[in-house]
């Protein structure tokens, strides 16, 4: 029951986010983009806007190189017990 009423309350807060977001016109939204970019750039949080040398790797294909060098290892590892449990005086 309580997992029940937690999905409904977490439903009831998204909708009404969504509600308040399409509140907005487009004009509304690029103004409320513009001031805060404007209180970014005073404060000096603002984000560097020259883009570094050299290709950019998504960070999905990073993990994904990630995952299958896991996987490497993990089958190297694998093989090189499976040798070691060969009978290889046959």
């Amino acid at each position: 029951m309580a997992a029940f009423v937690g999905v409904a309350a977490t439903g009831a807060v998204i909708v009404r986010d969504q509600r308040q977001r399409h509140a907005y016109t487009p004009e509304q939204v690029r103004e409320r983009l513009r001031e805060r970019v404007a209180l970014a750039e005073a404060s000096g949080t603002a984000l560097p806007t020259e883009v570094e040398d050299g290709p950019v790797v998504p960070a999905w294909r990073r993990r994904l190189r990630g995952a299958a060098g896991g996987v490497h290892a993990s089958a190297a590892a694998a093989l090189g017990w499976l040798r070691g449990r060969v009978d290889r005086s046959v």
